[in-house]
């Protein structure tokens, strides 16, 4: 007998000892998440959360939850006592683990013959939801009543009940109290009812099983009666509250959810971007929330207006559209549109936005920059706008190729490609203009004359300098570069002329803000470098030209204009596949685009006609109830009245140009005639 009792002991002291050390273990295991109320809620947070610069929800991946955790202070009182009353009428009075309930729960899994295990208090349910994995055995139980002590212990009751509030899952994808009273009654927690606290009360043991939604309520209602009469039970509410309870219309209203709808193309360049930095694996189970760049108001506006356009057009056969919308100062892209409709499987999948096209003539400012850096030009350089055939050629290097002139002519008259007429929109020559007059109007033949001057190359380094990446080697390229021959992406476009509005500074687009982890650690954030790529006073040169209404009205009439100064280009390629208009204050600049992603030709759709309206109508909008801004001349910029010169400098003609130049510039003593 003595041996037996000693067997025993022995038994006992070694399962309180295993016990201890799966104690020890488990505070070891979770000590982290256990150390603030954050890390504790978020420890089986899995995926990425994609937030706007407001922190709005938009977007998830790799089946992320999403939590609106409100604090205790903004859920009603008959809210929390509905819930405390079905799931733990002790709550306030026990240490985290119900005796009573697990003798219960033990007797009831006795009868069943298994380990249904019931009786969790809501400290216990919070451990559940939160820390450890849905398995039912012995040691894992025993793990839950651990933490939930540790827990007790180191937070209040109103703690607890706020965490187990704001993690609770109600069914139809929504955890949370607040994201429940929403998906049900399209409504703030702090707003609901009693009817409707105790209708969620009643759903939380199986919200699939009692859906709002499965058009039998039945067993809901039920349920909320049971709900009901324990909250009567236990002085909560009083039998009459109950009555009218029950009788009340519970306002159901099923939500529509636009999450993983809006911004889907800019959603996969920030996954991508974080595969990129983190790789897949990682990222499908960091938990991580991104607070990205996208201002969701400006972009659902964008979705809509770009969609809008395109029906216009449909009769003009074309079938896409995209936008891009940048804060030049800080490089963020506030609003992004890949194509018109994401679920159509021809097209809508392609993001147009980050796609290589040709831009035709928005191409032109990158050349004309380089021309002014380099001081070929000044705005009134007169340029010839006339039928004129280019050589399309390094001809130095050319003619030094073969042994002599007679045998490099003969070369020349076998080569097709050798020369290059480019013809203007309309066809018309208008002799002698200014640079500025050829920039404004977006004549071809000048900006031809002005790329020959300049250089393929020079070009091509001056496009690269504003950030533009998937140029070729000169080689590739010939003189129609300047009217978009290039293949560039909607995006680094909209983003070089972000340069010009910048004065000058290029900031690369940024799509990121901040990341948090699960446990809410700053592990990214977001900090713009801008780098000074051209002078101030160039760029101010190319915004002065562009922001000139008055002319471009030669050719584009007020089709360009706004409510306030804004800079702007159009670019139409060939046969109409493409019409784009960038433009910008000094605040704001927006890139639109239409066309075909196949390339099909569109019936006479041209930039001013066809982008120009989407451009027009988010520059408005996003602008609307802000300071208006000027294109101001930095202080090596004066405003002098001088006579027209050639492209060699020299006098051209008697007449009197007013315009902007760099301080710098060396004219002929008889041509400047005076200083504004």
């Amino acid at each position: 007998m003595k041996r037996l009792g000693f067997a025993i002991l022995v038994e006992s002291l070694a399962v309180a000892a295993f016990l201890s050390l799966i104690a020890v273990y488990t505070y070891i295991q979770f000590a982290s998440d256990l150390s603030s109320r954050e890390a504790l809620v978020s420890h089986n947070d899995t995926g990425i959360k994609l937030l706007d610069s407001s922190g709005n929800l938009y977007f998830t991946f790799y089946d992320a939850k999403y939590r609106r955790h409100v604090p205790l202070s903004e859920i009603p009182q008959l809210t929390q006592q509905a819930i405390i009353a079905i799931e733990d009428r002790n709550f306030y009075s026990h240490s985290g683990v119900s005796s009573r309930a697990i003798l219960r729960s033990a007797l009831e899994n006795i009868k069943a013959g298994e380990f249904a295990y019931g009786g969790s208090t809501i400290t216990q349910q919070l451990v559940k939801n939160t820390l450890l994995k849905p398995r039912k055995y012995f040691l894992r139980k025993f793990q839950e009543m651990v933490l939930a002590w540790l827990i007790e212990a180191r937070y209040s009751k109103e703690q607890i009940l706020e965490m187990y509030l704001n993690t609770i899952y109600f069914g139809e994808n929504s955890f949370g109290i607040e994201d429940g009273a929403y998906t049900y009654f399209n409504k703030p927690a702090k707003d609901l009812n009693l009817a409707q606290s105790s209708v969620l009360a009643a759903i939380l043991p199986t919200p699939s099983k009692l859906s709002l939604f499965n058009g039998d309520l039945s067993d809901a209602k039920l349920r909320q009666e049971l709900v009901l009469q324990k909250m009567v039970e236990q002085g909560f509410i009083t039998s009459q509250q109950k009555k009218e309870a029950l009788q009340e219309d519970l306002g159901l209203t099923q939500s529509i959810s636009d999450i993983n709808t809006v911004a889907p193309h800019f959603a996969l360049m920030v996954r991508d971007k974080l595969i990129e930095q983190y790789g897949e694996d990682y990222i499908a189970k960091s938990g991580f929330r991104v607070k990205t760049t996208l201002n969701l108001d400006w972009q659902k506006y964008a979705e809509k207006a770009v969609a809008a356009q395109v029906a216009k057009l449909r009769v003009n056969k074309a079938t896409n559209g995209a936008v891009v919308v940048i804060d030049p100062k800080s490089g963020e892209v506030k609003a992004l549109v890949g194509s018109i409709d994401w679920e159509n499987t021809r097209f809508g999948r392609v993001n147009m936005a980050i796609s290589p096209r040709p831009p035709g003539s928005a191409f032109k400012p990158i050349v004309y920059v380089r021309a002014f850096e380099k001081g070929l030009i000044t705005p009134v350089t007169l340029l010839r706008d006339e039928p004129t055939a280019f050589r399309n050629f390094d001809e130095e290097k050319f003619f030094a190729s073969y042994p002599n002139r007679s045998a490099a002519e003969s070369a020349l008259a076998r080569d097709p490609n050798a020369f290059y007429s480019p013809k203007d929109y309309d066809r018309q020559y208008r002799g002698a203009v200014t640079v500025r007059r050829a920039l404004a109007n977006s004549l071809n033949i000048p900006a031809v004359a002005v790329l020959k001057k300049v250089g393929i190359e020079e070009a091509l380094d001056s496009a690269k300098n504003l950030g533009i990446t998937n140029l070729k080697e000169p080689v590739n390229y010939g003189l129609s570069l300047v009217l978009g021959a290039a293949e560039v992406q909607l995006l680094e476009l909209t983003n070089a002329y972000g340069v010009f509005a910048a004065g000058g500074y290029r900031t690369d687009p940024a799509i990121i803000l901040e990341i948090t982890d699960k446990r809410g650690n700053i592990i990214y954030q977001n900090k713009p470098q801008s780098k000074q790529v051209i002078d101030s006073k160039y760029a101010f040169l190319i915004s002065s030209i562009l922001s000139d209404n008055n002319t471009r009205a030669e050719i584009f009439g007020n089709t360009l204009n706004i409510s306030r100064p804004a800079a702007v280009k159009t670019g139409t390629t060939q046969d109409y596949k493409d019409a784009l208009t960038i433009g910008y204050t000094p605040s704001l600049v927006i890139g639109a685009w239409v066309g075909n992603n196949y390339n099909q030709k569109m019936d006479g759709v041209a930039g001013s006609l066809g982008a120009a309206p989407i451009w027009k109508d988010l520059m408005e909008t996003f602008l609307a109830g802000t300071p208006v801004e000027q294109f101001e001349p930095p202080a090596d910029i004066v405003k002098l009245t001088t006579c027209g010169l050639d492209l060699s400098f020299r006098i051209s003609t008697s007449s009197a140009f007013t315009d902007y130049f760099d301080a710098n510039t060396e004219f002929p003593k008889s041509c400047v005639y005076k200083d504004q």
